[in-house]
């Protein structure tokens, strides 16, 4: 269907045509017209289906219909970098009369102080950072018509359930309130009755399975030989823009730091980088001038860019929605892309978790150096071994010192 179809405005689909947006995802097909008839919804999809899109067009489109002075639209999400993908979105579609202003934490507080009192017709931030604003009685929220909940089970597993429940008590309970995630948990259920009216639930897709457009594979490896795995991939694959997720961050930074040393233009984004640094490797990232980013999964859901070939799992995730969000990064809007999963013996348990909760068995990839069959048998080598990650771990060392 046809964005012309759902009811929206000449304008926003005059806009959504010149980005290049025709037809509507099927997130974007169920959830718009009943966001514009102004019921509460709860909109469930795989992760890269233009859920974005499918909160800013209705929404928008209300504002522009009754224009009044104050805040009229709240976006909350859990990351920085998802805030200001929102805000990037929002900026393109809304006309320049309505402003909007992203409350993120690394960023300059007084800067945001300043467009808030410039008064903004839309704020998008994360829990944490808005939180710091009310207690600063920097910002009104009592003006609020629509209050969007992005990525809602990632904000809770990230423990900002208090800071939500804080900020929806100053936002008048006459409002829409439109939900979306990529899973269903029963917190995010619970929170969907508890500050919501009748929302009406709809699905696109099969909720907390990958996207159809992603090949997955599992490669069975020793935990010590998994940066040597990493290095023979990317060195003799042409990829273009690969992901590696690792769970820590000083995973993250070591994994760069050896992937630089051994010629890779690489750069990493996880918590301990400041919001310029984070900003940079993404930029940099899209445009093609880096070619591996290294993430942490408090990144997974921000990261939004074009094309990416690959999602490497460096290490299986705690969490299988974890999963799901991470490979979700490829294969994005009916493109095709891999993503590959490093599993040691310790974390099979862990990618049977995976499995269930996806419904399908990933395909095992046996390394003819590296990979490791069942835990009492090694695949016999049949490659030349490779002498450059040895060296590189050196060079870290040194500079830990």
């Amino acid at each position: 269907m046809k964005f012309k179809d759902l009811g929206l405005t000449e304008e926003l689909v005059g806009k959504c045509e010149a980005l290049g947006f025709e037809q509507a995802t099927p997130i974007q097909e169920k959830s718009i017209p009943l966001s514009l008839a102004g019921g509460d919804v709860v909109g469930l999809a795989e992760t890269g289906s233009g859920k974005t899109a499918a909160f800013l067009l209705p929404t928008l489109q209300k504002m522009m219909k009754t224009p009044r002075p104050g805040v009229k639209l709240l976006v909350l999400a859990p990351t920085r970098e998802l805030v200001t993908q929102i805000e990037a979105a929002y900026r393109e579609f809304a006309p320049k009369n309505m402003p909007c202003v992203s409350l993120i934490g690394g960023a300059n507080i007084n800067k945001q102080t300043e467009a808030l009192k410039r008064g903004m017709s839309a704020i998008i931030a994360t829990p944490g950072r808005l939180n710091d604003h009310l207690e600063r009685g920097n910002v009104n929220l009592s003006t609020v018509e629509t209050l969007v909940l992005d990525e809602a089970d990632r904000m809770l597993d990230m423990g900002f359930l208090p800071q939500i429940q804080r900020i929806i008590s100053k936002v008048p309970q006459k409002r829409q309130t439109l939900l979306f995630s990529a899973t269903m948990s029963t917190q995010v259920t619970t929170l969907a009755y508890k500050f919501m009216r009748e929302p009406e639930r709809v699905e696109a897709g099969q909720v907390n399975l990958t996207a159809r457009t992603i090949k997955e594979f599992v490669y069975p490896v020793g935990a010590p030989s998994k940066i040597a795995l990493l290095l023979d991939l990317l060195e003799k694959n042409d990829w273009d823009k690969v992901l590696v997720f690792t769970r820590m961050k000083r995973t993250a930074e070591r994994l760069a730091h050896i992937l630089v040393a051994r010629g890779q233009k690489a750069d990493e984004i996880h918590a301990d980088r400041s919001q310029a640094q984070r900003e940079r490797a993404l930029r940099q990232f899209k445009e093609g001038k880096i070619r591996v980013l290294v993430a942490t999964d408090i990144a997974s859901r921000g990261i939004d860019v074009e094309s990416v070939s690959h999602v490497i799992n460096y290490e299986v995730p705690e969490a299988p929605e974890d999963y799901v969000h991470r490979v979700g990064r490829t294969g994005r809007a009916g493109n095709s892309g891999e993503a590959i999963t490093f599993v040691s013996p310790v974390e099979e348990i862990a990618l049977r978790a995976i499995e269930k909760l996806t419904k399908e068995k990933i395909e095992r990839v046996m390394h003819p150096e590296l990979g490791l069959g069942s835990p009492s048998q090694v695949v016999p080598s049949t490659l030349p071994k490779k002498p450059a990650a040895k060296p590189a771990s050196r060079t870290f060392r040194r500079r830990r010192r």
